[in-house]
């Protein structure tokens, strides 16, 4: 009967669709990202499976909002200089090739955790080429540490990454920001550190002596777009956090969190020194993604055409460690053909639909670590590792290649899910 429904074949359609452009795109990567997924949203207005009327109430605004905000915030830190301060101020302070590499995963990890991991694969790539030239190691391994270490680091709170941002907004677990921290940070922590270290081991780099110094302020371009970024981003972290506390204890909080950067940032708008210049900061292209996403994903949801095969992996609700060895399975193998944020924006459904409710911690805890992690398998496992991947090819003509960058991924992969896992059983 399903095999003969039109819209099983048209959601079928979208999903090859889907599936080769990611993998088109792989070799072809003037094409974006997000013109893929907006025509395969077109496939699915089109085709019916959401009507012209549906649009607008399958769009998830909370998430948009959010990564609007985030974005004019970073993008404001970024163009005033702010970013360049920091990393050169970072460098400065180590004095021999393994203490830098080590301490530059812990600061792409960091970031990535509070600024969104998109958006520092935006500016990640200029920071890690300035660090392989103070370390003197080739910058293939400082780009590979960069996207690893993002993607790592992205895990443990709500905020790193659009698909945590998704599960902690649809799950309706109680207090994601402290969940996530609680549950996470050890193990992505653990991970920050061997990740580096099986890098070194893999590339075999030999430890030096550093001698780098820079006048730290030369690198900054805005000094007062500088603090109005800082105080932004720190004020938004600290909402986020305190209106988590609020929900945990019954106070009066924020249910639609998207909109708490997202005021933040409109409230900073009017006193920087080029405000045009601020929303410009924003990547548009992403938001476009989401928005297209959010229709994508509802038309093939609807079509059934992913159901027997999640169906087949995890059948009904699971609890305890097997149920969370299922859900990281099925992230690990899907977040591979659709990448990580449609599949969990797909997976969300289906959790819900088998009766994983926001009591189940753990169990949205274990999709956003495996579908994170999953970027560290492949490079189409996750969309900042294309972010980067384009950074490097159109500004510094460097490239890694899907078979360069599965070599050691498979390896960093399989060791930062081990970590997770024993962390999830223990706990």
């Amino acid at each position: 009967m399903l095999f003969n429904s039109w819209r099983f074949w048209s959601g079928l359609a979208v999903l090859i669709f889907l599936v080769a452009g990611l993998v088109v795109r792989s070799k072809k990567p003037w094409i974006p990202v997000w013109c893929i997924m907006a025509f395969s949203s077109f496939m699915v207005v089109s085709s019916g499976l959401v009507s012209f009327d549906e649009v607008d109430r399958v769009v998830n605004m909370d998430v948009i909002l959010f990564l609007i905000g985030m974005f004019s915030l970073v993008g404001l830190a970024d163009s005033s200089g702010l970013l360049n301060v920091v990393s050169m101020r970072f460098i400065s302070l180590f004095k021999n090739r393994f203490a830098l590499i080590y301490a530059s995963s812990l600061l792409f990890g960091i970031l990535a955790a509070f600024a969104v991991n998109d958006t520092v694969a935006l500016v990640g790539p200029l920071i890690a080429y300035t660090i392989s030239k103070a370390a003197k190691v080739g910058p293939k391994l400082m780009f590979l540490l960069l996207a690893f270490s993002l993607t790592i680091g992205s895990v443990m709170t709500p905020i790193g990454n659009p698909q945590n941002i998704l599960i902690a907004v649809e799950s309706g677990i109680e207090a994601p920001f402290i969940n996530f921290i609680a549950k996470l940070a050890i193990p992505t922590f653990i991970n920050l550190l061997v990740t580096p270290y099986l890098l070194i081991k893999l590339f075999k780099v030999k430890n030096e002596t550093l001698n780098f110094s820079s006048n730290n302020m030369e690198a900054l371009n805005n000094g007062r777009d500088s603090i109005l970024a800082a105080i932004g981003i720190i004020a938004t972290i600290f909402a986020l956090i305190f209106n988590d506390l609020l929900q945990l204890y019954g106070g009066p909080h924020i249910t639609y969190r998207g909109v708490i950067p997202f005021v933040i940032a409109a409230g900073i708008f009017m006193f920087t020194s080029n405000p045009r210049k601020m929303l410009a900061g924003v990547d548009w292209g992403t938001i476009v993604f989401f928005i297209t996403m959010f229709i994508t994903m509802e038309g093939v949801w609807r079509s059934g055409v992913l159901q027997p095969v999640l169906s087949f992996i995890i059948p009904s609700k699971t609890e305890g460690v097997l149920g969370i060895l299922k859900i990281t399975f099925a992230s690990i193998l899907l977040s591979q053909l659709l990448s990580n944020v449609p599949f969990v924006k797909l997976f969300i459904n289906y959790m819900k639909d088998i009766g994983y409710t926001s009591q189940d911690v753990d169990a949205w805890l274990s999709l956003a670590m495996a579908s994170t992690i999953a970027g560290n398998l492949t490079l189409l496992g996750a969309a900042s590792n294309i972010i980067v991947l384009e950074t490097l090819e159109s500004r510094m003509k460097e490239t890694i290649t899907f078979v360069e960058f599965m070599k050691y991924g498979i390896v960093i992969a399989f060791v930062n899910c081990i970590v997770y896992l024993v962390f999830f059983i223990i706990l």
